[in-house]
């Protein structure tokens, strides 16, 4: 198996160098969307879609569970480790399961930023690995509460 820029993937190895960058530049902007992408008016509360699909019962959310999982793919599909892709599984799974629940899952959704936080998780990792497998510092505009 061989080693790659930051995990031992070897899907990660046949990567072109720059498509690391255009793949997290992605799954960055799908976190956001699903998590950040409106601030209610005259708050400091940001929400996305993740939280708005969440007001439709079940559907709503295993429809989010799903857009969200293309994040956890797409860092596999870049090396990502398996202790670091079971984290990120874990976080999505709460998201939905608590998420589905009736009033309680709407706000937890508002709350619970779980595609920001597996993006943070990933870039942390590709950061303190990266320089073995000649990744530069990744650029994040985001923060995680």
């Amino acid at each position: 198996m061989n080693r790659t820029r930051f995990g031992q993937d070897e899907f990660a190895a046949s990567l072109p160098a720059g498509e690391f960058d255009e793949s997290f530049a992605r799954i960055e902007a799908l976190a956001k969307v699903l998590d950040s992408a409106v601030r209610i008016p005259g708050t400091k509360i940001v929400m996305g879609i993740d939280a708005v699909l969440g007001l439709v019962p079940v559907i709503g959310d295993a429809i989010s569970g799903a857009i969200a999982s293309y994040i956890i793919w797409e860092a596999r599909r870049l090396g990502a480790p398996r202790w670091l892709i079971a984290r990120m599984a874990m976080n999505t799974a709460i998201d939905t399961a608590v998420g589905s629940i009736p009033v309680f899952g709407d706000m937890f959704d508002v709350a619970y930023k779980s595609n920001l936080k597996n993006v943070a998780l990933l870039k942390r990792h590709a950061e303190k690995h990266g320089s073995r497998y000649g990744r530069r510092t990744i650029e994040a505009t985001y923060t995680v509460a």
